[in-house]
């Protein structure tokens, strides 16, 4: 039996013997390098941090390319510092599993610190800590990987969350909102030389640098009209050259631990897989698992310097290229085919998007909206090759049972996802003189399906729970008069409202030449039980185009 804790220098055979590779730098030196002068300070603490950023800072480490490891900062749930990184000596097993049920095991010691930067109460002395990092000349990177919510300021209605117009309202000495934690941070280090300094989101979603530029200037011109800061410090922050918020594009999906690797690592002799529920709801353990595939494409713009993350397999790269490969995977390679998933699984009563790639339909459909209908007007990055890009998620990330994703979890707000999904899509083909969005089949059977979903009944015509949606409400109520049995029922009025909003697709479906092309795959759909599945089949059948 071996424990994440044991000494993997002195016992590495103990290690070997359930299969977890371990490094063979020492954590306690990389501990006081680091500590003594830290380079890299990471925000959010997760379990992608944990398989993927961790692993970043080890190959470093490994490779002899760096003396420092990373200091995390966990942003959401103390319990994750004192149960997690403090029980464990900062360590993590990372399992990587593969479509063919084989794992990869390998150690990781590369965090040298971890402190919890929630709220600041009377106790300031994490805070303090913080500020001490925040000080020091050496740090370089500040990286984030805190969800979409976390870089959120305001509601739908315009106004400030309460924790954030308590920060606005009080000033940088006691902050409560993350957001408003990272500017009290950038003061201490404006005041302490202005030293240079990049703030790197690595967070899954489009141009997500220049919305953590926009939430620091947010607060911090707040601040500025508060009396609380001078312009000087609006200065620093908007100064390129002072600090950088390059674009990303992440991509690797780590689910929640599984008790299934749980088992397994128990079964091979490693007694710390328990995996920690906190009163917060987190889920995470001394291990992490996820998938074999990952990219990481960042903007190199790092004022202060950085470590060279080419050399851990980080894509640094320009603006554009960024741009373009974000496009590729969320327009075109990835998240397209996963939304046709996520509806079509949760409308046939699937709970695995590994299951479903056991339907030869789906994996047809997916196919021609991703090779027939998306790369063809796709921006290729260069830095990733798109078709290879879709081969890896067909053959390898989508069928893999040990990657544990539900599409009702995919399908969640799928009215906000629409747009960038198929509609920038649909956008290339009316911009494209020689192209017709007419000629699209498969975009807009997938956009019926939607509408079909809206109505909550699935295709044994019993109803079901859809996902949450911010919009569903109102777009069921459009539909919800409408009823299985009758192809020949009339639609157009309960759906134009829907298919013309520019809102949800960026577009009047109508306007481009869709709109009635979606109602006639609808209509076929309300025929009765299992339509749904009929009329999938049938459209691949007669309209499917060959996969090169």
């Amino acid at each position: 039996m071996v424990k994440i804790t044991d000494d993997y220098l002195q016992n590495k055979a103990a290690f070997d013997g359930s299969n977890i590779k371990v490094p063979t730098f020492d954590q306690a030196a990389m501990k006081k390098e680091t500590l003594a002068s830290p380079r890299w300070v990471h925000f959010g603490g997760g379990n992608l941090f944990r398989a993927f950023h961790a692993a970043i800072a080890s190959r470093l480490l490994e490779s002899g390319e760096s003396k420092t490891g990373v200091i995390v900062a966990e942003t959401y749930d103390d319990a994750v510092v004192s149960d997690i990184y403090g029980k464990y000596n900062n360590r993590v097993v990372r399992v990587v599993t593969k479509a063919d049920g084989s794992q990869d095991r390998e150690l990781f010691a590369s965090v040298a610190d971890a402190i919890y930067a929630g709220p600041v109460g009377d106790d300031t002395t994490s805070f303090d800590r913080l500020k001490e990092i925040f000080k020091q000349s050496s740090l370089q990177v500040v990286s984030f990987s805190i969800t979409e919510k976390g870089y959120h300021l305001q509601s739908g209605a315009g106004e400030f969350f309460p924790p954030v117009a308590a920060d606005i309202k009080n000033g940088p000495a006691k902050p409560q909102n993350n957001m408003a934690l990272l500017v009290s941070l950038l003061l201490t280090r404006f005041e302490n030389g202005a030293i240079p300094l990049t703030l790197m989101s690595t967070d899954n979603f489009s141009q997500n640098g220049d919305k953590l530029k926009d939430s620091v200037l947010t607060i911090a011109n707040q601040w500025l009209a508060n009396g609380f800061v001078k312009q000087d410090f609006i200065d620093y922050l908007s100064d390129k050259n002072k600090v950088g918020f390059p674009l990303s594009m992440i991509d690797r999906i780590t689910p929640n631990p599984s008790e299934t690797i749980a088992t397994d690592l128990k079964n091979d002799g490693f007694e710390d897989a328990t995996i920690l529920h906190s009163e917060k709801h987190t889920n995470i353990a001394a291990f992490t698992n996820t998938e074999e595939a990952h990219y990481l494409v960042v903007e190199d713009d790092f004022p202060n310097g950085r470590p060279d993350f080419e050399k851990a397999g980080v894509i640094m790269t320009d603006r554009n290229t960024v741009n373009d490969a974000d496009e590729m995977k969320v327009t075109t390679c990835l998240n397209p085919l996963h939304t046709a998933l996520a509806i079509y699984g949760s409308i046939l009563d699937y709970h695995s998007i590994a299951d479903e790639m056991q339907n030869e339909d789906l994996v047809a459909l997916i196919k021609q909206i991703g090779y027939v209908e998306g790369l063809p007007v796709v921006k290729d990055p260069k830095v990733i090759n798109p078709q290879e890009f879709i081969n890896e998620l067909l053959t390898k990330r989508l069928p893999n049972p040990y990657t544990p994703d539900t599409p009702q979890r995919i399908a969640s707000d799928t009215s906000q996802k629409l747009g960038v999904r198929y509609g920038v899509t649909i956008q290339h083909y009316v911009d494209d003189a020689s192209r017709d969005p007419k000629t699209l089949n498969f975009i807009p059977l997938v956009i019926a399906t939607w509408l079909r979903y809206l109505m909550a009944v699935n295709d044994k015509g019993d109803t079901f729970e859809p996902s949450p949606d911010p919009m569903f409400d109102e777009l069921h109520a459009q539909v919800a008069g409408l009823k299985l049995g009758d192809a020949n029922v009339e639609v157009h009025d309960a759906v134009k409202g829907i298919l013309s909003n520019k809102t949800i697709f960026n577009m009047d479906l109508y306007a481009v030449g869709l709109g009635d092309k979606v109602e006639a795959y609808f209509k076929q759909m309300l025929a009765g039980k299992g339509a749904i599945a009929q009329v999938l089949h049938d459209t691949l059948a007669q309209k499917a185009q060959p996969v090169k």
